[in-house]
């Protein structure tokens, strides 16, 4: 883990709330001048504590949907088998996550396809076809209470 002070921390923060956010704007809200803003981004960007910058899409918008959330149980736990699958389902642009998890199922798939008919031509043709697949449980998502990708940095 690396290390941050609190201007790190404020400066992270921040940039999760709006990562369009100008040096100049940063530097003014967490009282340093631009030269130091800018040093400690470049810092946080070099050591991979901020990995990308994206735009935070609606996908109901953009007719996405329906979420769901897929557990997958593999047949077999042989190494051939569970990489082809994580190679499978990275390759899947309807996946936004996969989680390899403990308990009755191998991985949790969180999936978001435009309707239910999309939803059931991805099980059909793409995820059920994987070898490795020998269960799968969907969960479709009625409505959504929380919906984050801001982490709580400063405690």
């Amino acid at each position: 883990m690396i290390e941050l002070d609190l201007l790190d921390k404020q400066i992270l923060n921040l940039l999760q709330q709006n990562s369009k956010a100008n040096i100049k704007e940063i530097a003014f809200k967490i009282g340093l001048t631009q030269t130091p803003v800018y040093e400690r981004i470049k810092r946080l960007e070099k050591t991979g504590i901020i990995k990308r910058y994206i735009a935070e899409l609606d996908k109901e918008k953009l007719g996405l949907e329906l979420t769901v959330f897929c557990h997958v149980k593999l047949q077999v736990h042989s190494n051939a088998l569970i990489s082809q699958f994580e190679f499978a389902i990275k390759k899947m642009p309807e996946i936004l996550g996969c989680y390899h998890i403990a308990g009755n199922f191998d991985y949790l798939l969180k999936i978001v396809t435009p309707n239910i008919k999309s939803y059931q031509l991805f099980l059909k043709n793409k995820l059920s076809v994987l070898e490795s697949v020998a269960n799968v449980q969907s969960n479709f998502v009625m409505s959504t209470v929380k919906e984050d990708s801001t982490l709580n940095i400063i405690s």
